[in-house]
């Protein structure tokens, strides 16, 4: 199977590319990549080069992702501008990624009718209350808070249209919020683990109740492949591992980590539109046969810690760069 891994050099495409190549011997990967900050070719350090082969370009470019599409099997469509305090600033970067990007890559896929598989997000449904019993399934209306989050709708949208009018051989699949290796310092567990690693206290946006539904990134993708193999055409999987934890509770348990007081950090200012709660009913997926096997929090906390402990030549420059744009628009609270 020759697969067309879109953003696979960042986050969770490259670990989805290490999974693929390791799990499935009969696979060929060509990663196509912008190479933004987000990226780091390291993240594809060590692949064998006669099965994986990675294009900087862009998902606009119609006809460098024409040419590409032409050649493949199966598209899983990762990349997207995905920082939502990035989207509060510069949020015609995400429309362009995110839509016109998706629109380039669902059009050339059914011109020559290749089987596309695109993420998205939990964040497409807005929020919930934190008292609320809850959870978001295929059917929950659509209510995004930021310009990410209603640039990722958007791109959902598109794919059922295209489904539905031109044929396309498309699922999509909606997961809460990944934590594991390679994650870029900007995000919410990397960045508190950099911060500790350096000697200095957590950060907590605001009152730290927000609460969000982790799930290990190589239960996503598993997840993911389980979709490709067995999920109907036409349809929405959500995914999650039943890991509801407030941000208190994560900055807590990584203070452990390090053996220091659970309530060693700093409130900061909070992010504009925050959500409050996601939590995920992965029914859906569940009823395909995939279930998580990091159900253990604590313990992928532990082992994501060990891997940023072991790789500070991945993530020095990328924190140092975060660490400054975070710096210059937070306000330190009182507890």
């Amino acid at each position: 199977m020759r697969i067309l891994v879109t953003g696979g050099a960042g986050f969770i495409g490259s670990n989805f590319v290490h999974r693929t190549l390791s799990t499935r011997p009969d696979t060929q990967v060509v990663v196509l990549d912008a190479m933004t900050y987000a990226a780091n070719p390291e993240n594809l350090a060590g692949l064998d080069p006669q099965r994986c082969r990675l294009v900087e370009g862009d998902v606009c470019d119609v006809e460098l992702v024409d040419e590409l599409m032409a050649e493949a099997d199966l598209v899983v469509h990762f990349a997207a501008e995905s920082h939502n305090d990035n989207s509060l600033h510069n949020p015609l970067a995400f429309t362009r990624s995110n839509v016109e990007g998706t629109v380039v890559l669902i059009n050339a896929a059914t011109r020559h009718d290749v089987r596309f598989h695109h993420i998205s997000t939990d964040e497409v449904f807005g929020d919930l209350a934190l008292d609320d019993p809850a959870r978001f399934t295929p059917d929950t209306p659509y209510n995004p808070s930021s310009p990410y989050s209603a640039s990722k709708a958007a791109s959902d949208h598109f794919v059922r249209a295209f489904v539905r009018s031109h044929g396309l051989r498309a699922t999509i699949s909606n997961c809460s919020n990944n934590y594991g290796p390679r994650q870029h310092p900007e995000k919410f567990i990397p960045r508190q683990i950099l911060n500790l690693l350096a000697g200095e206290e957590p950060r907590v946006y605001g009152t730290g109740e927000n609460v969000r539904d982790w799930i290990h990134v190589d239960d996503h993708n598993d997840a993911v492949w389980t979709i490709i193999e067995k999920g109907e055409i036409g349809q929405t999987y959500l995914i999650g591992a039943d890991g509801e934890h407030d941000n208190l509770a994560v900055v807590a348990e990584l203070n452990r980590v390090f053996g220091r007081e659970p309530g060693a950090f700093l409130h900061v200012t909070d992010r504009p539109g925050h959500d409050r709660r996601y939590a995920i009913d992965a029914s859906s997926t569940l009823a395909l046969g995939w279930e998580p096997r990091h159900r253990d929090f604590r313990a992928g906390l532990r082992e994501t810690v060990e891997w940023y402990r072991g790789n500070p030549g991945w993530w020095e420059r990328a924190r140092e760069a975060t660490e400054s744009a975070y710096r210059r628009r937070e306000v330190q609270l009182p507890k």
